[in-house]
C-alpha cells in the first residue's frame, strides 16, 4: 500500500499519469497543516514489483517550488506585522506499508 499527500495544484496531473500507467488509485481530498492548503491523498495498492513504478511516477509528476506566504510566526523585531517568508512547497509526501491481506470484492 502506498499513501501520496501531494498539493491540489498537482493532483490533475499525477491521477492523469497514474491512469497513463494504468495503476489503479482512491484519491481522497485532504488539508495539509502548515499552510493549511489542500491537498490530494492518494491509497494506491500494487504488488510489491510495481512499487518503484508508482514511485517513479509520483516523482516524476509531483513538483516541488518555491512560494512566498505571509506567516503569523515570523514578526519583525519591533513586534509590528508578519511578512512574508519563501518556503518550499509541492513535491510528495510518500509511505509504504506492507499489507498482509488484499480483497477486493
Amino acid at each position: 500500500m502506498i499513501i501520496a499527500i501531494v498539493q491540489s495544484k498537482d493532483s490533475n496531473r499525477l491521477r492523469k499519469a497514474f491512469n497513463k500507467a494504468e495503476i489503479q488509485v482512491t484519491q481522497l481530498s485532504t488539508t495539509g497543516g502548515f499552510l493549511r492548503e489542500g491537498n490530494a491523498t492518494f491509497l494506491i495498492g500494487v504488488k510489491d514489483d510495481r512499487v518503484q513504478t508508482v514511485l517513479d511516477v509520483i516523482k516524476k509528476n509531483a513538483e516541488s517550488r518555491e512560494q512566498y506566504v505571509t506567516s503569523q510566526m515570523h514578526i519583525d523585531a519591533e513586534g509590528g506585522s508578519a511578512f512574508p517568508v519563501n518556503v518550499r512547497i509541492g513535491g510528495a509526501t510518500v509511505f509504504v506499508l506492507p499489507i498482509e491481506q488484499f480483497l477486493k470484492f
